[in-house]
């Protein structure tokens, strides 16, 4: 009897650009209620957040944050920047994103959809039930 060998292909995981790229597409399809305040957006890519955000946020771990939004004109909560120049950036961990991917199967588009609005809303101060109903409605 001939012993058949199978051979898996895998295919290299999506790259900071392709993270990006998918992003992009997502501010435009996010829920009405989150466009006013993504105009000017910029969307960064990082692959894990860095040891001074994990203190900051008292993180167990890195790959806790899939997002991380910081207002171009705020320091921290409450203290305003003088400067006008910097523009709002929504921050996405390439590594945690694929963690997630991994570890649920969920489809990649999807997870970064929904991390895009878990941050940006809570930063916009929309309730727990408005954000899991923006989440929904996204599907």
């Amino acid at each position: 009897m001939e012993q058949h060998q199978i051979i898996m292909n895998f295919s290299v995981p999506p790259s900071a650009d392709d993270i990006n790229v998918i992003a992009l597409e997502q501010i435009e399809n996010l829920p009405d209620e989150l466009v006013e305040f993504c105009e000017e957006i910029a969307i960064q890519i990082e692959e894990i957040a860095d040891e001074t955000v994990e203190q900051d946020l008292d993180l167990e771990h890195p790959y806790d944050l899939l997002a991380l939004y910081k207002g171009g004109n705020q320091v921290s909560p409450g203290v305003e920047k003088k400067s006008a120049n910097d523009d709002d950036v929504l921050i996405l961990f390439r590594r945690a994103l694929l963690d997630v991917w991994c570890e649920t199967g969920e489809e990649l588009v999807q997870i970064i959809r929904e991390a895009m609005i878990e941050e940006l809303g809570s930063n916009f101060e929309f309730s727990d039930d408005e954000i899991e109903q923006m989440q929904r409605n996204c599907l």
